[in-house]
């Protein structure tokens, strides 16, 4: 196995020109694989955004990017969202005009300190309650995690970048050969293996972004091969004295079988009952939660084998051995687009809403790598 970083460099001459003859760029906001973010000025309706510019990559795959990505977020309106204003093409670069979040992102924040479990269970509720408008709209977005998640000046959460979205009609075709997306920390078992990835997998990688801001850390990081082992080998670890209901709720979202995780709704359901958090509900409270249990698809009654393999599975080192094999024997490549910081700040990158489709060369098996994208070598 051969990993190597590859940097990505934004290309900060773009900085105060115009774009379109209509966005001026005053500052680099942040980046992804594909995209560069910057925060701008309207100057015909005289108000800030952010303007998304595609790098040039001299093929159609960036242009059908940015339209895809247009036509996903156009469907779509939620206080959880951010809102798409415009799109065009400057030179040979797409680009999209999209609302302006004031604030961090979640990474950062975590990156301060953990949450209580009652900021946890509020800002949850938000994410899922706007992932449940996502899926309402035929979409998954695939790459739910912490950078992704903008936090305003009141904290309320706002889900960005769907560079690599897809309808659910469409999770079934093919990424092209060898081919895999995600960002692998929160990337779900079968997102990881190559499979089908429906609004399940979103759940899941909810589940684990707030698992992380109680915890203050990811729970699968470390090195690509280390977190694709770690994926499928060990269930998520809770951390001790977390409310009962709020512990029950992660380990059913971070279950490894889809079937088994409850949809967005109802988790955005549990996370705003008061009781989730610990805490006494008030009538009008208690009386909006009735009925919001975990909701799992008729698929999740699954047979006494099945869920004995199941429950064996994380636990078995021959499976983690086994996969190890695989990797080694397919002499897999990885190539992680390691980034900086914005200038002036050593802070981890902000505003992932940059961010383009993860991908990396390789056969349907596990290749997480921490919060970084991976993409095929040239």
């Amino acid at each position: 196995m051969q990993v190597r970083a590859r940097p990505v460099h934004p290309d900060v001459t773009w900085t105060a020109r115009t774009v379109a003859g209509r966005y001026r760029l005053d500052r680099l906001l942040g980046r992804g694989g594909a995209a560069d973010v910057y925060e701008a000025l309207d100057l015909r309706l005289r108000r800030p955004v952010a303007v998304k510019v595609f790098r040039p990559a001299g093929t159609r795959r960036t242009d059908d990017q940015c339209g895809e990505e247009a036509r996903l977020l156009a469907r779509m309106h939620h206080p959880g969202l951010v809102t798409l204003y415009d799109t065009g093409r400057d030179e040979s670069r797409p680009f999209l005009v999209i609302q302006l979040v004031r604030g961090t992102t979640l990474r950062r924040r975590i990156a301060r300190g953990v949450l209580t479990p009652a900021e946890t269970c509020r800002t949850g509720a938000a994410l899922a309650s706007a992932l449940a408008h996502v899926h309402a709209h035929g979409v998954v977005h695939r790459d739910v995690k912490p950078s992704n998640i903008l936090l305003d000046r009141s904290d309320a959460p706002h889900l960005t970048d769907f560079g690599i979205s897809r309808r659910v009609e469409a999770a079934d075709a093919p990424e092209g050969a060898g081919t895999l997306v995600g960002t692998a920390s929160y990337m779900a078992p079968e997102q990881a293996l190559g499979r089908k990835t429906g609004p399940a997998a979103d759940v899941y990688s909810l589940g684990l972004v707030l698992l992380e801001t109680l915890k203050g850390e990811a729970e699968y990081g470390g090195a690509p091969l280390e977190a694709a082992l770690a994926h499928l080998h060990r269930p998520p670890v809770l951390p001790p004295g977390l409310p009962a209901e709020l512990a029950r709720l992660l380990t059913a979202m971070t279950d490894r079988s889809p079937e088994a995780r409850p949809d967005a709704a109802a988790c955005a359901r549990i996370l705003a009952d008061p009781r989730t958090a610990g805490r006494t509900p008030t009538p009008s409270a208690a009386a909006g939660a009735r009925g919001a249990g975990v909701h799992r698809s008729p698929r999740s009654h699954r047979s006494p084998r099945s869920r004995r393999s199941s429950a064996a599975r994380p636990g078995r080192p021959a499976a983690g051995r086994a996969v190890a094999a695989t990797l080694v024997t397919l002499g897999l490549t990885l190539t992680g687009s390691l980034g900086s910081a914005p200038a002036g700040e050593a802070a981890p990158p902000p505003r992932d809403g940059a961010a383009g489709a993860t991908r990396t060369s390789a056969p349907a098996s596990p290749l997480p790598h921490p919060d970084n994208r991976l993409k095929p070598l040239a």
